[in-house]
């Protein structure tokens, strides 16, 4: 059997719900010096009202735990998350694919969990996430249900993905086998099987089961094991209780559905979930055991759980036309008695209570042997082992063509990354490409007399550094004021640099010689849009309308939509900074230039948000 591995189960059940296959296998792998991580159902379904006592005992196994985990058994730790329940909401799968991956990578890495072999039960899309988050030696997807049939094909696409990802796949019925085969080829039939050992034990003991529960109860008693669900036949359990009054009809499992159509029946006992280890004593005391299953699209896929249970007490079995009991039927010489009807049902138990064939117990008891779980976990644990060497031959066998296709496919990401560098280097430093792209921007017109002139300062503007730019538009505004096309001139700017900018600016007119009565300053704006809406104020109030307006040649056309917006009242000359030092194609640094003209188009889509233009 498996030794010495490190396994993550994925459940579609909870450890301490009704005990399964699921806890059946992961405890023995773990007594067999296994390291196992049992992590509890994470859903398949929305839940509903029916779930709160579920949800509920969800949060009080978190707090039982650290962060929700917890050791149950040598080498066996269960994890019970605590996350949103719809499994098939995309911003829920995202959260809760957060909340497990980040602490399911800190537990396994406090535990030294390395590579380990995943094993799931449940094919959900968090199920997937889980598994691909994970290096693993092997993935195995243990199908023991249609889910796909009770989600209503929600689970379809996820459940295919994860048939296809899947190492192995291991299904307990021949339709699911069918299903499984047309998209994995290594598909192996596992049916549910028993304990022999702990079965056989309590036919020989003296039974732990307190009296008072069986005492009051009439013989014979026809019984049942397993969860009460909505798969259960209730009307034909009702009609047989109805028959025979005189028939004890004993049920041991959790309620799941409503069951006020059988709760009328005085003959009916309901004793609820038992301990585990209690039930082959239970077993022992019943009669007949029955599997009363409705005939469905689900069930026609279902290998009753505790039928070789059943089997290995000696005990006549009476089962509906389920498709595992005929195969059950076809491989061990009609062990099981099946009743198609209500009336043929009913008419099984009673020929059975006249039927005590010593030949036909050892039959059942012999059929469960060859069930036991030993047997199976040894056969699915040789084919575990089988695959991981396969892996692993395969993986040394192919590591000089990996290496190779890695090498090659390395090289030619970097010749496509160096090809488009070097493209990107021309278009953009050797071609005039990033003018082209930035002649949408340049705004200027044939230069005109108007009543003023106004020069919004740079700051640090597109040279990154400040003064440098200002001084140049103070001097080209002293030069258009020179030459006659007005008689003012208004500096505008806020930004401050141990001098205000627009003070600069007017020392540079008042050094070339404009009066100072000539020149206005506005120094509040520090931004485009300030520049426009405090210059406006001074031209109303001054009552000019036709502007030349002096500034960067790049910034012209954001600025002129600026004034648009603002007013469209006035006739604006564009008059940029002719020749500008920071702009000359030779001189001047590219990267600079270029992360000037994207800041440009950026303030222009920042100014369509802000409603600015």
């Amino acid at each position: 059997m498996l030794t010495g591995k490190d396994i993550i189960c994925i459940s579609s059940i909870d450890w301490d719900f009704i005990w399964q296959t699921h806890q059946e296998i992961m405890a023995k792998f773990a007594r067999n010096g296994n390291r196992v991580l049992f992590i509890e159902n994470t859903g398949a379904r929305a839940p509903n009202i029916k779930d709160i006592p579920r949800i509920r005992h969800r949060i009080k196994n978190w707090l039982k735990g650290v962060k929700g985990f917890r050791m149950e058994m040598d080498n066996l730790y269960i994890f019970s998350p605590l996350i949103l329940p719809f499994p098939y909401s995309r911003i829920a799968r995202w959260i809760n694919r957060h909340l497990m991956l980040t602490v399911l990578q800190r537990w396994l890495k406090v535990m030294g969990f390395n590579n380990p072999i995943i094993y799931t039960f449940l094919p959900t899309p968090l199920s997937l996430d889980i598994i691909d988050n994970f290096s693993k030696k092997i993935i195995i997807y243990y199908c023991a249900d249609a889910l796909r049939v009770i989600s209503q094909n929600r689970i379809k696409d996820s459940q295919i993905s994860l048939l296809k990802k899947a190492d192995l796949v291991f299904v307990t019925a021949r339709q699911l086998y069918d299903y499984s085969r047309s998209f994995n080829d290594k598909v192996y039939t596992f049916s549910p099987g028993v304990d022999f050992k702990k079965f056989e034990r309590a036919m020989l003991e003296k039974s732990p089961v307190p009296d008072e529960i069986m005492k009051n109860l009439k013989r014979p008693i026809i019984g049942y094991v397993g969860g009460l669900h909505k798969w259960v036949d209730q009307n034909l359990i009702k009609n047989i209780a109805e028959k025979y009054p005189e028939y004890s009809f004993v049920f041991l499992g959790p309620i799941q559905t409503d069951i006020s159509l059988l709760s009328g029946l005085k003959n009916i006992h309901f004793l609820g979930k038992q301990d585990h280890g209690l039930i082959p004593y239970f077993i022992n005391e019943f009669d007949i055991c029955i599997i009363p299953y409705l005939i469905s699209d689900y069930t026609k896929n279902v290998y009753p759980t505790k039928l070789n249970e059943y089997h290995a007490m000696g005990k006549p079995v009476v089962s509906t036309d389920l498709p595992e009991i005929a195969n059950f039927n076809s491989e061990n010489d009609n062990l099981i008695f099946i009743g198609r009807t209500y009336e043929e049902f009913g008419n099984c138990i009673s020929k059975i209570l006249n039927n005590n064939d010593k030949e036909l117990i050892s039959r059942r008891i012999e059929s469960a042997k060859r069930n036991n779980w030993d047997i199976k976990i040894e056969q699915m644990s040789s084919l575990i082992e089988a695959e991981i060497e396969r892996k692993e031959k395969d993986r040394e066998a192919s590591w000089k063509e990996d290496f190779l296709y890695f090498y090659r496919v390395t090289r030619r990401r970097l010749l496509s990354a160096g090809s488009i560098f070097f493209i990107a280097y021309l278009l953009l430093f050797k071609m005039p490409l990033i003018w082209f792209i930035a002649s949408p921007l340049k705004l200027a017109d044939k230069l005109q007399q108007a009543d003023v002139i106004v020069v919004f300062g740079g700051g640090v503007g597109e040279t990154g550094s400040p003064g440098k730019s200002t001084i140049e538009r103070a001097r080209y505004a002293v030069q258009l004021y020179k030459q006659n096309y007005a008689e003012n001139i208004i500096f505008s700017s806020g930004y401050t640099y141990r001098y205000n900018d627009a003070e600069n600016m007017k020392l540079v007119a008042l050094s070339m010689g404009i009066p100072d009565k000539n020149i206005i300053l506005e120094q509040k704006a520090n931004s485009a849009y300030e520049n426009v809406k405090f210059t406006k104020e001074i031209l109303d109030r001054k009552g000019w309308s036709s502007i030349l307006l002096v500034t960067s040649p790049y910034n012209m056309a954001r600025v002129s939509l600026v004034f648009k917006k603002i007013d469209g009242k006035y006739r604006i000359i564009h008059a940029p900074v002719s020749n500008p030092q920071f702009y000359d194609r030779k001189a001047g640094s590219r990267w600079q230039q270029i992360n000037a003209i994207l800041h440009e188009y950026l303030g222009i889509i920042y100014y369509w948000w802000k409603g600015w233009v």
